[in-house]
């Protein structure tokens, strides 16, 4: 039992003093320790809010808003109106120069006064479509390529200009040999009993019947190394379904050409040697995908 406990002893140990010593430390310390720690919060507070904002700045500089999309589809459709009506302008003002090579020499005849501008603006209009189609598909890929990731772009670079001549084959198929057969064997059969008058709107309406539908179907071989790119198509499965693919390719002739077997014929013929084509693109292509693996 200590007798001069409850502080009752008056005379200090070096004990003491030294337990004494260190109670002042800790009270001095603590006040310190808090200032440290509150003048430490607003700079982690001040670190967090550059680091959220350096993060935001970092998400928008790498992600474009609906703002950006928005503005720079504006400007690629300011770009392709601008192109297709300079071209329109330049086709309308030389019509007289290019109108005898539409028209192959045939008697046409219009039926009302204002039938010859309807015609002259829409065979214009066709027309100017037709020679801007380039640079209005190049405005387009500007606007659509961003999105795109590695493979559709590569996709896209390389059978991009394939798709465009396949188109052009298609069209000019259509206008050297398909449009003159069809075109003389109903005016014949009509000569037997009728005497035959076309009007320039009926010529031009059958013009488009036997070109464009063509140039689209054209586009066969594409669509088919696409689907396959995607998974959907093999060339199994082509081959497979090869009886039914003609049956639904003369069925596909028959409502894009007109209403005789010579059109329909050589429309289904090109169609299915483009069919075969495609089997053995899809084919390459599944041999080189299986390839890449190995090599």
């Amino acid at each position: 039992m200590d007798p001069y406990e409850h502080h009752n002893r008056k005379i200090l140990s070096p004990l003491d003093k030294k337990k004494a010593t260190n109670i002042d430390v800790e009270q001095q310390s603590e006040p310190s320790n808090r200032e440290k720690a509150s003048s430490a919060a607003p700079e982690n507070d001040t670190n967090r809010s550059s680091n959220h904002q350096t993060t935001e700045t970092v998400e928008q500089t790498t992600h474009p808003t609906v703002v950006d999309h928005l503005t720079d589809l504006r400007k690629q459709i300011i770009k392709s109106l601008v192109v297709f009506s300079s071209i329109f302008i330049g086709v309308f003002s030389t019509i007289n120069f290019w109108f005898p090579y539409v028209t192959k020499g045939h008697s046409l005849i219009i039926l009302g006064p204002l039938e010859v501008v309807k015609f002259y603006m829409s065979i214009s209009f066709v027309l100017a479509l037709g020679i801007s189609l380039p640079f209005l598909c190049h405005y387009i890929w500007q606007f659509v390529k961003p999105g795109l990731n590695e493979q559709e772009n590569k996709f896209m670079n390389v059978y991009s200009p394939v798709m465009f001549l396949l188109f052009i084959f298609g069209i000019a198929f259509g206008y050297f040999v398909l449009h003159p057969l069809s075109y003389g064997f109903l005016i014949s059969m009509g000569a037997k009993n009728f005497e035959v008058m076309v009007s320039a709107q009926e010529y031009m309406r059958f013009l488009m019947m036997t070109t464009m539908p063509v140039g689209l179907l054209f586009e066969l071989p594409i669509v088919a190394m696409f689907l396959s790119a995607v998974g959907i198509l093999t060339a199994h499965s082509m081959k497979r379904v090869r009886k039914w693919s003609y049956i639904i390719l003369a069925v596909l002739s028959a409502l894009i050409t007109p209403p005789d077997f010579i059109s329909q014929l050589l429309i289904l013929i090109p169609m299915a040697i483009l069919y075969e084509i495609s089997i053995y693109m899809v084919t390459f292509m599944e041999k080189r995908t299986t390839a890449v693996p190995h090599s």
